[in-house]
């Protein structure tokens, strides 16, 4: 059997990654081939203008503007968050709600982890397949009284969304939501930090969900510690 090669993704697509310059080069069959880069203007999360604010380099990534990092260097924001506690923008990824009669068996029929168990704010990892049982995307999954809410990755959001409006459209509303920021609070000191703002957050279990109000705002906060590696 012959071997796969280094760096091919098994899953059939991509999930995340930067794209820089104009164009990309790519070998098939032992040719290389050119790919024109994207012309596409990049996009922008709600943070951009504070990221800019605070002196952040912006990168493409995804098809956004993304801060790489910040004034004091990438090597003090990793030694810092590996001692206490980092904030990371991801809005980039997709966030959506899916409601209707039945969205939990709906969306089960489309990812092969037990959602008709998950108890009422708690999530779970899982996996977005296609009709032969391939893996179109990774996903975290939320049960919120009778609606679900999914996190999925940022290069893949648009697909999955029009994958998730045409096998559930009939039955379920499928609403991307555009407009909310998402931040991944990271590290061993993240739940003291977090506690600054609200009381009893260190109770929040793994793999639980609670909303309550931070600074004025009402959020949808998680504790999944899952740990994103990137993707080759």
């Amino acid at each position: 059997m012959a071997r796969p090669r280094s760096g091919v993704n098994l899953s059939g697509s991509t999930t995340e990654g930067a794209v820089f310059g104009r164009s990309r080069v790519r070998s098939v069959g032992g040719a290389l081939v050119t790919l024109a880069g994207t012309a596409a203007p990049l996009k922008r999360t709600p943070l951009y203008a504070l990221h800019r604010e605070l002196g952040a380099r912006m990168v493409p990534f995804a098809g956004y503007e993304m801060p790489v990092n910040y004034p004091p260097g990438i090597l003090a924001e990793h030694l810092h968050t590996r001692s206490q506690a980092g904030l990371f923008d991801v809005s980039h990824m997709g966030q959506v709600r899916l409601a209707g009669a039945d969205p939990v068996r709906a969306l089960e029929a489309l990812v092969p982890g037990d959602l008709q168990a998950l108890a009422p704010m708690r999530m779970r990892y899982t996996l977005l397949l296609n009709e032969q049982g391939g893996i179109l995307d990774d996903l975290m999954v939320t049960r919120l009284g009778d609606c679900l809410f999914l996190v999925v990755n940022a290069t893949r959001k648009e697909a999955d969304f029009a994958h998730l409006r045409d096998r559930l459209g009939t039955v379920t509303t499928v609403e991307p939501l555009e407009d909310r920021v998402l931040l991944a609070l990271q590290g061993p000191a993240a739940a003291l930090v977090l506690s600054r703002l609200v009381g009893g957050i260190a109770r929040l279990g793994f793999m639980t969900a609670a909303e309550m109000t931070l600074d004025g705002r009402e959020c949808l906060v998680t504790r999944s510690g899952y740990n994103r590696r990137r993707r080759v």
